[in-house]
């Protein structure tokens, strides 16, 4: 079935109208008329299930058949820290994250970044990042938008890991002396009895980590995890440790 995200100004009590952007695409691109039905997705994690009524050549109108609520993303939620990588690599891993559930995704600069300092991130790519999360969230039929912090400087991740109970972090690192993250997993259920609420996963970009990043990871209790031998690329390194830890943590159903 066909989804589309909605902004809930939209709704109208038994009612849909689209306008704009979202007209476009639903009734332009997508070649959608009077009698389609398909099914409109809100921030409050609602899906109503519509029949188009009315089309014009600006605007549309589909009243509302049914009303369900999506599930909300169960705990722990999963957060990717990602240094920011090549922007098609960033793109790539926006939808992916979207599809598999991650919660938030923080951009962060370290010595390795493709680049290092927030102007060199324009507006139209931030508009990009939102309008891929918002497309592989209709795909999806997700109930939330995955989240986009702004990117802040390394030195701030300290102030996002370890802060609540329950909360943990590993980072992907290709250097000596790591766990698996069978090993892992294992070590922080054994030390969280109690459960856990958030898993945050940081990754480098495609030179990875410095020596000094490395040690500043493991002053915050951070733990190197390793997921073989082979050097994997970014976005396989996030898609492959997301996936580990959603069968793990039992985050499938």
């Amino acid at each position: 079935m066909r989804r589309y995200w909605i902004e809930k100004k939209d709704l109208f009590q038994d009612q849909v109208n689209f306008t704009g952007d979202v007209f476009h695409h639903i009734f332009d691109v997508c070649r959608q008329e009077v009698g389609s039905k398909f099914e409109v997705l809100t921030e409050d994690s609602k899906a109503f299930f519509v029949e188009v009524t009315q089309v014009t050549k600006k605007s549309a109108i589909a009243r509302i058949l049914e009303e369900r609520m999506i599930p909300p993303l169960k705990e722990p939620h999963v957060h990717l820290v990602l240094s920011i990588s090549r922007f098609p690599v960033m793109d790539a891993i926006m939808e992916k994250a979207v599809e598999l559930g991650v919660k938030s995704i923080q951009p962060f600069f370290s010595e390795f970044s493709f680049v290092r300092k927030g102007e060199k991130i324009s507006e139209n790519k931030v508009e990009r990042w939102d309008k891929i999360v918002r497309s592989a969230t209709q795909q999806s039929g997700r109930g939330d938008l995955m989240k986009i912090q702004a990117p802040i400087p390394f030195e701030k991740i300290s102030d996002l890991i370890n802060q609540k109970p329950g909360s943990v972090g590993l980072f992907a690192y290709e250097g000596p002396s790591t766990l698996s993250i069978k090993d892992y997993i294992t070590k922080v259920k054994s030390e969280h009895p109690q459960g856990i609420k958030d898993l945050w996963i940081i990754v480098g970009s495609e030179g990875g980590f410095s020596h000094k990043e490395v040690e500043e990871f493991q002053k915050l209790g951070l733990h190197p995890v390793t997921l073989g031998p082979q050097v994997l690329r970014v976005e396989t390194a996030c898609m492959a440790l997301v996936s580990v830890l959603k069968y793990d943590f039992d985050l499938m159903c």
